[in-house]
């Protein structure tokens, strides 16, 4: 990643880093990215905010309770085929170990947050 100061990567540039591996992810276990994404680094906590991540179908879907269900559960299966992978990618990015993930999706507004907690504090290396 380029940066302006001597071989440092800045938290933004780390950020948007994240940011694209998601989008990319996002594109190729669900056929379409999200409307937006926002990642931030919180001591050794990566937060990953997407909005518009639901399909047409999955709108749909949503509209009554069993729907919401399905939806979730696809996602959270989708996110389980990808996890190693997704972990790995944020670990190369970040130069931290991922340790574990979270994430849910709101159906009603069609919002997915992503919690990666990794080994150490790495919001500190860019002070």
């Amino acid at each position: 990643m380029p940066s302006h100061q001597k071989g440092r990567v800045t938290k933004g540039e780390v950020e948007a880093a994240v940011r694209n591996a998601i989008i990319k992810f996002e594109q190729e276990f669900m056929g379409r990215g999200p409307d937006d994404v926002r990642a931030f680094i919180v001591r050794d906590i990566l937060l990953v905010r997407l909005k518009g991540v639901l399909t047409p179908a999955e709108r749909q879907l949503a509209k009554t309770v069993e729907g919401i269900d399905m939806v979730k559960r696809l996602r959270q299966n989708l996110i389980a085929q990808g996890r190693d992978r997704l972990c790995e990618q944020v670990g190369e990015i970040t130069g931290a170990k991922v340790i574990a993930l979270f994430t849910d999706i709101d159906t009603y507004v069609g919002e997915r947050v992503l919690v990666f907690t990794l080994d150490r504090d790495i919001e500190t290396a860019f002070q």
